[in-house]
């Protein structure tokens, strides 16, 4: 049975599954901590907000991706994934500390577009430098 579970076809299903599960559950822990509900907000037609959540998601998925590519097994992806995440939560709230003037889920659920293109540039760029740390 060992070399089944070998198997490039496999292991990238087993990746995918686990990349997607750990999406929706960190997705719903992001949920948790804005003021806002974002699939309630995107259906609305609020750009800030589908900008942001858009940008954690490709956060989230290139951290996986390092993750994966720096990994042999599945527990180890899982747990560099996890902490990579945990990184990208605590880059939330430090842009909402380093902009005193202004709330950043208000503005985001104001549809202040300026906002949420660079909450998505942020969790764009620092899920690249966070996948630069996995590979060490």
């Amino acid at each position: 049975m060992n070399p089944f579970w070998e198997h490039e076809l496999v292991q990238t299903a087993a990746y995918y599954s686990v990349v997607i599960l750990c999406g929706i559950v960190f997705l719903a822990i992001f949920e948790l901590v804005t003021k806002y509900k974002n699939w309630d907000e995107i259906k609305k037609g609020n750009l800030a907000v589908a900008m942001a959540t858009g940008g954690k998601i490709f956060g989230i998925s290139n951290v996986f991706r390092y993750s994966i590519e720096q990994h042999n097994t599945l527990f180890e992806m899982i747990g560099w994934g996890l902490y990579g995440f945990t990184l990208l939560l605590l880059g939330y709230f430090i842009y909402e500390f380093l902009t005193p003037r202004f709330k950043i889920d208000e503005e985001i659920q104001n549809d202040n577009r300026a906002v949420g293109f660079i909450s998505m540039v942020i969790s764009i760029g620092l899920s690249y430098v966070i996948g630069a740390g996995i590979g060490i």
